[in-house]
């Protein structure tokens, strides 16, 4: 049994983390659009309506499968690093890392220009038929998660105190407005109306829209405000000292979103595709590399050898990570070597009988590998908002919450529309929590810079104009040249691990797809967060409390220290799909957080 059905059709399939944006998406495919507009059309809207988790001035990572060329490709929604941010920079302010809020650790805001550039590259709709929905509930009005509720009401203090511009956009009548009460961003409804106006106002050509809204943001009014406000305003962050930004309009006006080739590798039969080492997608890759050698359909779904033969695995690919991924265009990333079969086979034979308690990267083409030192700096206690700050995860911790309750972060969205193009989507960064809102804009900036090192010599060392190595990692799957699948789901560190357990479910077990994404989930906290303070817990897996005693006992034994969390807390996998032969479409999306939403027709 499933909480849903797997959802089919004939027509289109979306799939989101809420149930707004997949009506948004499908709306746009009803209006003429193809996955692709709609799949702008859900991005949008998710700055609404999921403003603790992603906003304007975050970051995404972009997958496309074009039917009409039929290639896949990723498009580089991660902004880079200001020209001015030098680990010298950060160290003449007496920081040791970057810290994970505040206006320091902003990049460019990637995920404004790649959802214009996706609109553009593929899209056949208007901008502002595209970007309507956003507008819509911006103005009008939306019905404010409780998880989101639950944050401003955390921050409320830091809102009021230190944040004014955060208060005026979050706070209603100066107090935390309720769960489920009909939030508003009139600001943010009127910069996107103002990018729109301007759009309009260049020309009559789809084209020419789409590249003055761009202007608008990246040249114009936006870029004005953002470099207005990091030039001139001191603000509080994770140190408790008041720093001002590095990032300036003219980091803005340089940069534009990328259309680059993905990294793929055979799995069972099917092509699987992932953005580049900017992101953690090849871990993904990496892991089915390593299971390429095991018999996981006779070890059996979510058994004890099963579960701790995958544990293993995501290991040594996550330790790898740590070791060699950064910006391509900076690091030399030996990512052909990482995929090899040979260099798996003999990282395969370090998975033994018990659970490894050490990091253990690799060495690709004879490399020495090598990971900075961590920075055991205890967070502050005082005042409690500052703790929050402290911790760069997007979610708050509450003390009345268990330590051992899974906490999220992220969105995600898969759409495909009836022509077999297909869209995988990750967006993330630009939320409430770690970030003040800019003056007049109605957004923060993202704080992905957190994610590079200030130690040199590492591939994801910090360098002016460069991409931190992000989390966001959606998932495209091909077969014999047409598109087959596309997932993703939250979850930072832990994206790579849960949906690889949907994706084993339904390759290797056959599982469809509401059945896959409803699988026991797990993870191991083995390798350090990307995030600040960057913590571990080397034998730590959480699995979901419906695995058997029987199976934990085993996992135990083993070495694993297993911790147990409420079911259905780990991820939110949204998928969608094309079953060769029958024509129809596919969709499904997790029950876990009870707002991700599939729509197919």
């Amino acid at each position: 049994m499933t909480t849903r059905p797997e959802l089919r059709g004939t027509f289109g399939a979306v799939s989101t983390t809420h149930w707004l944006a997949s009506a948004a998406g499908m709306a746009t495919l009803e209006a003429g659009g193809n996955a692709f507009d709609a799949a702008a059309a859900a991005g949008f809207v998710l700055q609404v309506v999921e403003p603790h988790l992603n906003g304007p001035g975050g970051d995404v990572p972009i997958l496309v499968f074009d039917a009409t060329h039929g290639r896949a490709r990723v498009i580089c929604g991660q902004g880079p690093m200001p020209r001015a941010a030098t680990p010298a920079a950060f160290q003449a302010l007496g920081l040791s890392r970057v810290p994970g809020s505040g206006l320091l650790p902003a990049t460019v805001p990637g995920a404004f220009g790649a959802w214009l550039r996706l609109l553009e590259e593929y899209g056949t709709l208007r901008l502002g038929q595209v970007l309507g929905h956003a507008i819509g509930y911006a103005a009008d009005g939306y019905p404010l998660l409780p998880r989101a509720a639950q944050a401003i009401e955390v921050l409320a203090p830091l809102f009021r105190e230190e944040w004014a511009e955060s208060g005026r956009t979050y706070l209603v009548g100066g107090a935390p407005p309720g769960p489920w009460s009909r939030m508003r961003n009139p600001a943010l409804a009127e910069t996107y109306r103002r990018i729109l106006k301007e759009a309009e106002a260049a020309g009559s050509r789809r084209e020419q829209q789409i590249r003055a809204a761009h202007r608008a943001f990246y040249g114009g009014f936006v870029a004005e405000a953002i470099d207005a406000h990091m030039r001139n305003t001191d603000v509080l962050d994770a140190t408790g000292r008041r720093h001002r930004g590095l990032l300036t309009g003219d980091d803005m006006a340089r940069w534009e979103p990328r259309t680059e080739a993905t990294v793929s590798r055979r799995y069972r039969g099917l092509e699987v595709h992932k953005p580049g080492p900017w992101s953690q997608g090849p871990v993904f890759l990496q892991q089915l590399a390593l299971l390429e050698g095991f018999d996981l359909a006779a070890m059996g779904l979510d058994s004890a050898d099963y579960l701790h033969t995958i544990t293993e695995c995501a290991k040594l690919a996550y330790a790898d990570r740590e070791a060699w991924y950064g910006d391509p265009d900076f690091a030399d990333v030996p990512l052909t070597a990482l995929l090899d079969g040979d260099y798996a086979e003999g990282r395969r034979r370090l998975v033994g009988e018990h659970a490894a308690d050490i990091l253990r990267p690799g060495s690709p083409d004879g490399r020495t590998p090598w990971i900075p030192p961590l920075d055991r700096t205890e967070p502050p206690n005082d005042p409690s908002w500052l703790g929050q700050l402290y911790d760069g995860l997007p979610t708050v911790a509450l003390p009345v919450v268990a330590a051992t309750e899974a906490r999220g972060d992220t969105c995600c969205l898969t759409v495909t529309d009836r022509q077999g193009n297909m869209v995988a989507a990750t967006p993330s960064g630009g939320w409430l929590k770690s970030s003040p809102v800019i003056p007049g804009l109605g957004f923060p900036l993202g704080t992905r810079g957190q994610m590079a090192w200030l130690a040199e010599g590492h591939p994801n060392s910090l360098a002016p104009g460069k991409r931190p190595r992000t989390t966001l990692s959606p998932t495209l799957v091909l077969e014999e040249g047409r598109a087959r699948l596309a997932f993703g789901t939250p979850g930072g560190d832990q994206q790579d691990q849960w949906t690889l357990g949907f994706f084993l479910a339904h390759a290797d077990f056959g599982l469809d797809l509401q059945h896959a994404v409803e699988t026991l989930a797990f993870h191991s906290e083995h390798v350090p967060s990307s995030f600040t303070p960057r913590t571990h817990r080397p034998l730590t897996v959480k699995i979901e409390s419906r695995c058997p005693h029987e199976v934990t006992s085993d996992l135990t034994r083993r070495g694993h220290e297993i911790e147990s969390v409420p079911d259905w807390s780990l991820g939110k996998v949204c998928a969608v799909g094309a079953e060769p032969g029958d024509g129809m479409v596919r969709a499904a999306a997790s029950p876990r957080g009870e707002q991700a939403y599939a729509v197919a027709r």
